[in-house]
């Protein structure tokens, strides 16, 4: 755990990293549907809502979803910068950071909905603020993995297993080289697809778990899992060091 957020990255520490954020996302995702009684990792369907009720002249529902739609865009922009900063000034840290700040946020929301629940006006900050830590998170795996790993939606998951599972069941009738060269599944892909569908799937039954039992304090525990693979690196950066 003490280098999966390192900057040398390895197939196997974006595979563990992955499984971590996944499991995470799932649990944020489901969980905060009991919580605020929205998805705020799908944004194909809160776009998709944008363009129904835009349609039927829901104005007002339509400004709803932007309030989820543009704070996911703020966060992947936030992570682009936080990982771009680090890189230029403390290399090593830049994909701690926006873990770290992940984190934090994600103690913010634990303790707001703790302190204000069952505020009216919680949803409407509530919401944002999840659909910010998602962005967020998406685009730090995004970049740490080469756009590989995605972690905040399963259906980039499922499409590209799809992909794979059709490669495994063609039929290479023919190994003449003018066909090209025969269809290989990606099995090693395979593989890590399905263990980062099963940590969202498990993540979704404990977030869902932990969120009716809970409340909004469950964010902690998931918070604390994000200060355990964050920390480390950002303790063992050369500027913490000379501090010291």
């Amino acid at each position: 755990m003490r280098r999966i957020v390192d900057a040398d990255r390895t197939g196997e520490s974006d595979a563990q990293l992955g499984m971590v954020l996944t499991f995470i996302a799932g649990a944020i995702n489901a969980g905060g549907f009991l919580a605020v009684g929205q998805y705020t990792s799908h944004m194909s369907g809160i776009f998709s809502a944008m363009a129904d009720n835009a349609a039927l002249g829901a104005f007002g529902l339509v400004g709803l979803g932007l309030g989820a739609f543009l704070p996911f865009i703020a966060g992947a922009a936030c992570s682009a910068v936080l990982i771009n900063w680090g890189r230029r000034h403390h290399s090593g840290i830049q994909y701690a950071l926006p873990i770290m700040l992940e984190a934090l946020l994600l103690c913010l929301f634990g303790v707001i909905g703790a302190l204000f629940y069952p505020s009216p006006g919680l949803v409407l900050s509530a919401v944002p603020l999840l659909c910010f830590i998602m962005g967020l998170q998406n685009a730090t795996v995004t970049k740490l993995s080469g756009a590989r790993i995605r972690t905040t939606h399963v259906t980039g998951l499922v499409t590209d297993l799809g992909i794979e599972f059709g490669k495994l069941l063609f039929w290479n009738r023919s190994r003449d080289e003018r066909y090209g060269s025969p269809v290989i599944a990606d099995r090693p892909k395979m593989r890590l697809l399905s263990l980062l569908l099963g940590s969202f799937f498990v993540g979704g039954i404990i977030g869902a778990l932990g969120f009716s039992h809970l409340g909004f304090l469950f964010a902690l525990p998931l918070a604390a899992l994000l200060f355990v693979i964050a920390v480390p690196t950002l303790a063992n950066a050369p500027g913490a060091q000379e501090r010291q």
